[in-house]
Order: C-alpha cells, then structure tokens, then sequence
C-alpha cells in the first residue's frame, strides 16, 4: 500500500481551484492473475477532510478499451469528497473479449474496502458505486449482479452503456466486452436492464437528448426496469450536451445536475 500526494484540478459550480490531495494506492491482486491492456489494476483512495462514513467506487469509462482515468475518474474525487464521502477511482482491467474481468476487478476492490471499512472510517452499508459510460455499465453490472457482500447501496450512472442489445448498444463496449460472436445467453446476461430485481440499489442517472455515441435508450430502459421493480431512481435528461461531459465546467447544466445529484445523494445515504 503506498500513499502518494497528487494535485486536482477541478471546479464547484463555475469556480476553478486546486486542490492537493493525499492518497493510498491499493494493487488488487499480487501478483494479477492474468494479462490485459491494463498492466495493474488498483485503486485510488481519497479521503474527505470530514468524513460522513460513506464511500463511492468510481468506473472511468472508455469502451472497455482505454480508461479516462482524468475525466471520469480523479476529476469526480474533489466533488464526492466535498460531500463527506471517501472517494477510489477503480482502474480495471481491460476484457478484451474477456467479459468477467471488469466484474472481478469491481468485485475486489469492494473487498478491499470492506476489509478497511474500520480503518478508513467506512460504514460497509454505505458503499456506492458510480460510472460514465462503460465504467456506467461496470457500475450497473456490479448493482444488477451483486451478492449479500457485495451490494453497493447506490448506484450514480453518467451517459452509461447499460444494455448489449446491439439495436441500441455501444458497439464498441459490445466487442470489447464479449467478443465477436457471444452468444445470446451471454449477450443477454450483460444486458443489465434485464437483470434489475428488488435487491437493485437505488439510482441517479443523468444523460442528454443529443448523446451519438451512446442511445439515450439505454438509460431509458434502465429506468423503465426500476420503475417496474419499484427500485427508487432519479433520471435527468438535458436537451445537449451529448456524450462524455462528465463534470466539465462547460457543461451547459452542470450546475444543475450536481445539484441534484448533491441532494439525491444526501437524501439517499440518510435513507440507507
């Protein structure tokens, strides 16, 4: 476990500050079990200068080929962390057809954190998780797919991939995920908008009208399965802003999507 002191660069509602973090780098496996595109996966672990005893796993997007570990990962940790919450950035490995990777990878590192809950001041049923884009899909595979141990209590989804429908699927995150020719049992196991039932954790889920390289249809039917299961979720769509704005300061709604996402969250844990 090593600690490292990292600077961010990030904004609250418009206004642009740095911010010098401290955080502990955590490898998931010694030695990693197998090869990838990854050469290490591992967490980031972010501590808040006041600590609410929540926590939230982030899933960096990228189709499952690359990982935006700047813009959908260590730019979101300033935010959570101004709300109280321990922030680690997840940086898995990538499939390459090998579909069970990313879910390990999210598996363990929930693990780890588990087993550090008391250290790090961590309330175990009040573990998240989030993702943009793929990392959407990581994120909402781990909350559909989940055991007793390893339920996140809420789930936060930027533009996510939720389905591998390939009518409205990212075709990208398809291949890269299950190969060039999965077959429908497992096209349909990652399908994550078939796999909601009651124990699905509560969801945020924000996405625009505009978004090209990932149909508004996936999220669409997200929800539609939330609303079936009676799963309490809460879905914005901004008419642009299309795909990957994360938390940019440029984004037209920024300030109100964080805002709402600052008292769905807040709301949220209290209910927990």
């Amino acid at each position: 476990m090593k600690t490292y002191f990292f600077s961010l660069l990030y904004f609250t509602l418009g206004t642009i500050a740095l911010q010098a973090q401290n955080f502990i780098e955590i490898p998931l496996y010694e030695p990693i079990p197998d090869s990838s595109n990854v050469d290490i996966p591992f967490i980031h672990v972010y501590f808040p200068p006041i600590n609410n005893g929540a926590a939230v796993i982030i899933c960096p997007g990228g189709g499952y080929k690359y990982l935006e570990m700047d813009k959908e990962g260590n730019a979101y940790v300033p935010w959570f962390n101004n709300q109280g919450l321990v922030a680690i950035v997840l940086k898995y490995r990538l499939p390459n057809g090998q579909h069970k990777y990313p879910l390990q990878d999210v598996q363990k590192a929930t693990q780890i954190i588990i087993s550090h809950a008391k250290e790090w001041n961590i309330d175990i049923n009040k573990i998240g998780i989030m993702g943009s884009s793929a990392g959407g899909h990581l994120a909402s595979t781990l909350s559909t797919r989940h055991t007793i141990q390893n339920r996140p209590a809420f789930q936060i989804l930027l533009y996510p991939v939720i389905s591998m429908d390939t009518t409205i699927t990212h075709l990208g995150s398809y291949h890269q995920l299950l190969g060039d020719h999965p077959s429908k049992t497992l096209v349909n196991l990652y399908c994550n908008e078939l796999q909601v039932n009651a124990q699905t954790p509560p969801a945020f889920i924000t996405l625009c009208h505009d978004d090209k390289t990932v149909s508004p249809e996936n999220s669409i039917r997200y929800y539609q399965a939330l609303l079936k299961n009676s799963i309490p979720a809460e879905m914005h769509i901004y008419p642009k802003g299309g795909h990957g704005f994360a938390f940019n300061e440029n984004f037209k709604y920024i300030n109100p999507m964080l805002t709402s996402l600052k008292y769905w969250l807040s709301n949220t844990l209290e209910n927990l």
